[in-house]
């Protein structure tokens, strides 16, 4: 498999420059032997210059980053990797979400069976705040994140919101934690089948909980079930 992480074209420039190359790359890289893939981010704004049904006919696969929504550089904060748009957001950030990423990419002629959903295996921090909507002071954990396997954080309750497809915990040291859990894999990849996508990928892999000894707490296994259920 090639992947091709442009991350991403700023510009109607660029974005003929991307297309440029992927044709160059089938052409050196022929299919079915050789899969072609890209990872593109969820946000419209990201997306804009990109022909993406042109890009799709060169493709094999569009990784979807449906995370990072919130974090340092919103003035709020919000859940990272929501499935859902809330019903009022509080900023154009919080109207991004799993399903109004794939929505755009399908209206731009995407098949939906190349399009990959993107799940976090980090969560991101938000101190000296009340929660989704609210300021914040800063941020903890490794440059305002925490590897899943390490949350929720000692001392803090874990939430599910199921209106949007989110998860988060609240207390001890790392403040508001947004992240994803089993439970909202689950719905991701419910998401997935019921709309047909390309599955499911994890960044990363490494910070999963194991899925050999906390099965209950892997998103990769649990994310499995989901999509092949028994």
């Amino acid at each position: 498999m090639y992947l091709v992480d442009w991350e991403h074209p700023s510009d109607s420039k660029q974005g003929q420059d991307f297309i440029a190359l992927l044709a160059d790359l089938r052409q050196f890289l022929p299919g079915p032997q050789y899969t072609l893939s890209t990872a593109l981010p969820a946000g419209e704004w990201a997306l804009q210059h990109i022909n993406l049904g042109h890009a799709a006919h060169y493709l094999d696969m569009i990784n979807l980053m449906a995370y990072d929504y919130s974090g340092p550089w919103t003035s709020k904060c919000g859940h990272q990797a929501q499935l859902f748009t809330p019903q009022i957001p509080h900023s154009p950030e919080a109207a991004i979400s799993g399903h109004s990423a794939v929505s755009y990419l399908v209206r731009q002629g995407v098949p939906t069976h190349k399009i990959v959903l993107g799940v976090p295996a980090y969560g991101r921090s938000f101190t000296g705040t009340k929660g989704v909507g609210h300021g914040f002071s800063g941020q903890a954990g490794e440059e305002g994140t925490f590897e899943y396997r390490d949350l929720p954080r000692p001392g803090a309750t874990e939430h599910v919101d199921e209106r949007v497809g989110a998860a988060y915990c609240m207390g001890g040291d790392g403040g508001f934690v947004t992240y994803d859990t089993p439970q909202t894999v689950r719905m991701k990849a419910d998401y997935v089948r019921q709309n047909a996508l390309g599955g499911l990928f994890y960044w990363t892999g490494t910070g999963d909980a194991s899925s050999l000894t906390q099965k209950d707490r892997s998103l990769v296994y649990n994310g499995f079930l989901g999509l092949f259920p028994q």
